[in-house]
């Protein structure tokens, strides 16, 4: 039988996470750095320091890196309070698409390429990106990728475009997927290369303006003109990387739940205080069964989100690989807790569209969630696939 009882130390972080995020970070949610293109590099330079000064920096990292070595469960729990507020992960350094980004160095950086680009991550010194997506080619599907690097034997030359790349303007730590052509000295196919993000070559077009603002620095168009890499940039192994992204991509799509699931539970309690004392029709409007029953929704919908994503954790803790599990977990919990803020802003009537509280906020940013990682009908499409016996 799987125990998922809380025990009383890991309680105990959760307690003093959620704490400190409701006392020093949701106060910067009003802060003028936190911009339509999401918290500015200064903002999040602020919010890292005083987790590091908390002890609360990068948590998530392996003992030898100076993280606490946690295992998926002790994550989700931690990660849904670090959720209380968006800017929380930024602060831990929790946050994606670094979060992800270090999770993938940990483990196919080489010791090099791990002092060059994943410990200044770690430290929270400089932030990074996974630069895949594509205007024409690579996003839901990437075997459509367009980016191409060419290899002389001694260097890769990369060029190519994208877009919806989070966190591009500033980021040094760059992790870009390209089609490495055809050539006598290396295995041909999707492969990446790890980059400073101030080399020649990498070009940021703009900033995309989106409804979302969760994210450092928001997403950008990024041009590679002519990029030029030593044989050194080269990260795994040359045409690995699908697999690589897979990697990356199961635990990451878990990570996304856990903090957003944060979010709307802090929603779901300002919604049930303002029915308590909202007023229509001389009673509260939490003793009519149009707003009581909402709010029984979404108690209903984060108790099976938070099963959902302890069960996938509890999967990824035995070593098993948990990819459909994890697509199941991000499609489901991104759809409810969609429907969870929507009903939040519901309950709270005009003053749910506003500025007055944050639910307006979270509900603008986690409309995002259910494209992040992919967009539910892609992991529908997969698992229809998976239990119909068609090609994976």
């Amino acid at each position: 039988m799987i125990d998922f009882s809380v025990p009383a130390e890991l309680a105990a972080r959760r307690d003093r996470i959620r704490q400190w995020v409701d006392e020093e970070i949701v106060p910067y949610e009003r802060d003028p750095r936190l911009t339509a293109h999401g918290p500015n590099d200064d903002l999040r330079q602020e919010l890292v320091g005083k987790a590091r000064e908390a002890g609360l920096l990068t948590i998530q990292a392996p003992r030898e890196f100076g993280g606490w070595g946690l295992g998926h469960i002790e994550q989700a729990v931690l990660y849904e309070a670090a959720g209380w507020s968006t800017l929380g992960p930024v602060a831990m350094n929790c946050a994606a698409p670094d979060e992800g980004n270090m999770y993938l160095l940990g483990r196919i950086a080489g010791p090099r390429q791990i002092e060059e680009f994943l410990r200044p991550v770690i430290d929270g010194a400089q932030r990074s990106v996974f630069a895949m997506t594509e205007p024409d080619g690579a996003g839901s599907d990437p075997r459509q990728l367009t980016t191409t690097a060419t290899y002389d034997g001694s260097e890769f030359r990369i060029d190519g475009r994208k877009w919806l790349i989070t966190g591009a303007n500033g980021a040094r730590t760059w992790i870009i997927m390209a089609d490495l052509q055809e050539n006598p000295h290396l295995p041909a196919g999707p492969t990446l290369f790890l980059a400073d993000g101030g080399t020649p070559g990498i070009v940021i077009e703009r900033v995309m303006n989106s409804m979302d603002r969760n994210y450092v620095e928001g997403h950008c168009v990024v041009r590679f003109e002519n990029l030029t890499l030593p044989r050194e940039a080269l990260l795994g192994e040359a045409g690995a990387a699908f697999r690589y992204a897979q990697l990356r991509l199961a635990p990451a799509r878990l990570t996304h739940a856990m903090r957003w699931l944060g979010a709307a539970v802090r929603a779901q309690g300002i919604a049930v205080e303002h029915a308590k004392h909202r007023t229509s029709f001389g009673r509260p409007i939490a003793e009519h069964q149009g707003v009581s029953f909402k709010l029984a929704d979404n108690e209903i919908a984060l108790h099976q989100c938070r099963l959902a994503i302890l069960h996938t954790a509890w999967l990824l803790d035995q070593g098993e690989k948990a990819r459909h599990e994890s697509s199941m977990t991000k499609a489901f919990v991104s759809e409810q807790l969609f429907q969870v803020l929507d009903r939040c802003v519901q309950v709270l009537g005009g003053i749910g569209i506003t500025e007055e509280t944050p639910i307006a906020m979270f509900f603008r940013d986690i409309r995002g969630f259910r494209l992040y990682d992919g967009p539910t009908e892609v992991h529908q499409y997969a698992i229809a696939r998976r239990i119909l016996g068609g090609p994976r």
